[in-house]
């Protein structure tokens, strides 16, 4: 089983609410044996091996939470809720953007000028069609969806696997796992309760077949907790 860590947290937080307790302290390998199990096509698999992969949060912008993270990653370890955790990273870069809102669907809307700032041409006229260009601070994860897409492409080129199972939604895993379909039956888990992102729609008889899909629900996060503590690491206040 292959996991996309912040695609997983990002899923949590969309079905279980951002200021729920009770859901963040997973337990990974519970919830890949319950949905395994739970596939009849499946009769009698078993979880060979999880990796788990994610970033670690920068402790000099975030002390706490790089805090509570550290304490989860070593939870999973001791625990042996995962096999594997491999690593992607954090970079921080200044962007530049028009401002903009969010409009209806959430598709943003430019902000032009209107009182009470105006932006006023050379000869004094009003410039209805001037942007107010903005530069900020832009933090993202890198790594995690290729470090995904690699442990599973290996395992599966190299027949290590009789099956897989990936948790994600990320489009850009598309062709690996497309790829995958042709050479084992794979399990692909949307962690959030919507639609999968186009690119990883498929049919249950593509490639070799007996394919599935899930979606996740809050149900399947606070159902799925590891000890508190685990191997003892005691959960975070408010996890």
């Amino acid at each position: 089983m292959y996991i996309d860590g912040y695609n997983l947290y990002y899923g949590g937080r969309a079905v279980c609410g951002r200021s729920t307790p009770g859901w963040r302290w997973l337990d990974l390998r519970a919830l890949a044996t319950s949905l395994v199990t739970a596939q009849r096509g499946w009769a009698g698999a078993t979880i060979d091996r999880i990796v788990y992969c994610t970033a670690r949060i920068d402790a000099a912008t975030n002390p706490g939470g790089a805090a509570d993270q550290d304490r989860y990653l070593k939870a999973l370890v001791a625990t042996k809720s995962v096999d594997f955790i491999e690593y992607g990273n954090y970079v921080a870069r200044v962007k530049y953007a028009p401002l903009a809102i969010k409009g209806p669907n959430g598709v943003p809307i430019l902000v032009r000028p209107e009182w009470p700032v105006k932006i006023v041409a050379g000869i004094g006229a009003p410039d209805p069609q001037a942007m107010f260009m903005v530069s900020h601070r832009h933090q993202e994860e890198k790594g995690t969806d290729v470090n995904v897409a690699t442990h599973l492409m290996m395992d599966v080129l190299e027949d290590r696997v009789d099956g897989v199972v990936v948790i994600s939604n990320d489009s850009d895993l598309r062709l690996p796992v497309q790829t995958a379909r042709r050479r084992v039956p794979v399990g692909h888990v949307n962690p959030r309760s919507g639609l999968f992102a186009g690119d990883l729609a498929g049919r249950k008889d593509d490639g070799v077949g007996n394919h599935w899909w899930r979606r996740l629900n809050a149900l399947d996060y606070l159902r799925h907790q590891l000890h508190d503590p685990a191997a003892g690491y005691a959960k975070p206040i408010g996890w």
